[in-house]
């Protein structure tokens, strides 16, 4: 009994999908020209020009300024969905390995890389909102020595990066409101948790008549200290995440030697059924491997991450 080998596909629609893709590849990586930056400000400044042709005064055609918009577009929609550009790679495989098999992982692949994008940006978001609350934290202790008083300080920082539950601090400092609640509502995102510290200080400085810029600094302090030692232990886990990207990529590079050589691995996994099963047992392995070294990193940061101001 012989195993199923999937038929290789016809060489137009390997080209076809191979140059949609790269197509579509190109445009998520499109940036706007001087020329179209130019168009786009002539036409929107009024100027008019021939009918049919939507030109200002020495400008250029419409569909210079259209061609712009949809390069924007691309771009802006490349930036939000770059996992779709694993079908653009998947179909580079395909039109090496003649197999429809690689378009399926790249299809499967693409969930994952979502999610894997997603928590990479809310890492982002957390360590610019700790940066924010240790910076918001050294400007009103600054405005509080100068002479200023703590309202008047705080209503002035409007434009923190603090997410969307900080206009109301500003507001509550400005109008007589309820400051250590909003700060504390502000605080439950994630990497603001330092402004629970700032409520505390608020508070005692308002009912007990404490210092409130000597509390700031102190809470300043201890996020600066928790944010470098964080740091420390990433340097100190960089030989360990660059021992796993490593591992994970020898079998890319044993495919490329395996080519070079002329021993056509890819024809071998992807038109035998022997080759199959290996790529799915590796592909396995490769994914438990993986898993395993990223539990590790986080076991090892866990501890870091768990303490709040």
């Amino acid at each position: 009994m012989t195993g199923w080998v999937p038929a290789p596909l016809p060489q137009t629609v390997t080209w076809g999908a191979a140059l949609l893709c790269a197509l579509v590849a190109a445009g998520l990586r499109a940036r706007p020209g001087p020329q179209v930056r130019r168009a786009r400000l002539l036409l929107a400044g009024g100027g008019g020009g021939p009918a049919g042709l939507g030109a200002g005064p020495g400008g250029g055609p419409a569909w210079v300024a259209r061609a712009g918009e949809w390069a924007g577009c691309l771009r802006r929609w490349g930036r939000e969905r770059r996992e779709l550009l694993c079908l653009p790679l998947a179909c580079g495989v395909v039109l090496v390995g003649e197999s429809v098999l690689p378009l399926i992982a790249g299809a499967l692949a693409v969930p994952l890389v979502r999610r894997w994008l997603g928590v990479r940006r809310r890492e982002r978001e957390r360590e610019r909102r700790e940066a924010a609350v240790i910076e918001m934290c050294g400007t009103v202790a600054g405005d509080l020595r100068a002479g200023r008083q703590p309202g008047e300080a705080m209503a002035g920082l409007t434009r923190m990066e603090l997410g969307p539950g900080w206009p109301a601090v500003p507001a509550a400092a400005r109008f007589g409101g309820d400051v250590p609640g909003a700060l504390r509502k502000a605080g439950l995102q994630p990497g603001a948790e330092g402004l629970n510290g700032v409520a505390a200080c608020w508070q005692v400085a308002v009912d007990g008549g404490a210092g409130l810029a000597s509390g700031l600094e102190r809470v300043a302090a201890a996020l600066s200290a928790e944010r470098d030692q964080r740091d420390e232990l990433r340097a100190q886990l960089a030989g360990t995440r660059s021992t796993a990207a490593m591992l994970a990529l020898l079998p890319v590079l044993a495919l490329l030697m395996g080519s070079a050589l002329g021993a056509a691995p890819l024809r071998v996994l992807l038109h035998t059924p022997a080759g199959i099963g290996c790529l799915v047992l590796g592909g396995l392995l490769e994914c438990a491997g993986i898993a395993w070294t990223r539990r590790i990193v986080r076991a090892a940061e866990a501890p870091g991450r768990g303490r709040k101001a």
